[in-house]
């Protein structure tokens, strides 16, 4: 059977460097702390009736699960340059001031790759439903995106690095 490789992953400088040092963490650090956490738990004796040692295995599971995420998503990851990120139009790396024309707000959304995403900080994924509109659109657009509540329209005002 053949493992499909991944695309191309996106990616800010920031975000690299976030991914790198996460990956960084969970190698010297949390991994050996889960370990530890797992000597601990095998000193309570009879492992199978033993919740602190299944929970310590767990979240060794999680741990070494994400550090292959992270090695997987670093190989594909390609970096958006700072040089390269034009203000034309939308793109990964730009900032976008739009104004939501259902809500009458204005709003800076920052477009970044799909592993940088966090929506309470404004940093939208080129795949998520709003970055998908913005992507490649220009000042003085209005795209529309559909959400659980109803349609929502957006004019671009500005787009900056």
């Amino acid at each position: 059977m053949q493992k499909t490789a991944l695309k191309q992953i996106l990616i800010t400088k920031e975000g690299l460097i976030k991914m790198k040092d996460e990956l960084e963490y969970l190698i010297t650090v949390r991994r050996n702390e889960v370990i530890d956490m797992i000597g601990v738990a095998k000193a309570f004796g009879d492992l199978s009736e033993n919740s602190e040692y299944d929970e310590a295995k767990n979240e060794q599971a999680k741990v070494e699960a994400r550090i292959i995420e992270l090695e997987e998503q670093l190989k594909y990851a390609k970096v958006v340059e700072e040089k390269d990120i034009k203000t034309d139009v939308a793109n990964i790396g730009t900032k976008i001031r739009v104004r939501n024309l259902s809500l009458n707000k204005e709003i800076v959304y920052s477009l970044v790759g799909s592993t940088e995403a966090d929506p309470f900080k404004m940093k939208v994924s080129d795949e998520s439903p709003i970055g998908k509109v913005l992507m490649g659109r220009k000042i003085g657009d209005t795209v529309a995106y559909e959400t659980p509540k109803g349609e929502f329209k957006l004019e671009i005002l500005e787009i900056s690095k």
